[in-house]
């Protein structure tokens, strides 16, 4: 009971914003300020929930099945690259340029690539969930080894900490504050180009189910996939936020 009320408290303001838009948009809904063409009501948006709801299951069953393996992929990409550029200068100045102008190149621009060149459609939105996923991590690795404190450094040699124990031990822990912030907009961009991909480039998960529904004008289904699609990223970055949390708790909050 303590911590419902601790919850409550501490995001009394949130409830309040999202009473204000909830009720906000029945009275412009109800009033018909704005077409129920594209608005529909509360009411028919709920009778969505009811009526699609095993349906959104299985997409959100779709949508993790792509998201996790390719933050996985990305994450584990980002690191095999960022930390040999993150220990070697040379390495580094010879790839940064490279690598910073690959990270331009946007999603919707490798979609036409990834469907023709991919051999299933799956494929095609695994990779681009997983370049959605690299960068944040990959550049917060680079700048987060990049700037350890050289005391830290000094101090292993002093210890004769060397190679991987150096790297497990004393670099990658210092690290980490950065990487874990790369981590959490990488996650970030990956349900961005999830959503992306489901939608041109799979033909399941949530954002497929938006697009089907779109495409035939079924709009109080486009609007709770919106909505399902919005609470399952606040659930999931919520989990990201406490574990990073608990993993830096030594640190400065």
């Amino acid at each position: 009971m303590k911590k419902t009320l601790n919850f409550l408290q501490k995001y009394a303001g949130t409830f309040a914003i999202l009473f204000v838009i909830f009720f906000g948009y029945k009275f412009v809904t109800d009033a018909e300020i704005l077409g129920r063409y594209l608005f529909p009501q509360v009411g028919d948006i709920g009778q969505s929930f009811v009526e699609k709801w095993p349906e959104m299951l299985l997409n959100l069953k779709a949508s993790m099945l792509l998201l996790i393996p390719g933050l996985v992929i990305g994450v584990l990409v980002a690191l095999a690259i960022g930390i040999p550029m993150g220990l070697r200068v040379k390495l580094r100045r010879a790839l940064y340029p490279i690598i910073y102008g690959t990270s331009m190149i946007p999603v919707v621009l490798l979609s036409p690539f990834a469907v023709h060149i991919a051999p299933t459609l799956r494929a095609a939105g695994l990779f681009l969930v997983v370049w959605g996923t690299i960068w944040s991590m990959l550049f917060a690795t680079i700048n987060g080894i990049m700037t350890i404190d050289k005391r830290y450094l000094d101090n292993a040699t002093a210890l004769e900490l060397k190679g991987v124990k150096r790297l497990v031990k004393v670099i990658l822990p210092a690290a980490l504050p950065s990487m874990a912030g790369g981590f959490v907009t990488s996650v970030r961009q990956a349900f961005i180009s999830l959503v992306f991909a489901e939608m041109y480039g799979t033909r399941a998960g949530l954002g497929y189910f938006v697009r089907a529904y779109s495409e035939l004008s079924f709009f109080q289904h486009v609007w709770s996939g919106f909505l399902l699609i919005a609470a399952v990223m606040i659930i999931f970055m919520q989990i990201i936020e406490r574990s990073k949390d608990k993993l830096l708790k030594w640190t400065i909050n």
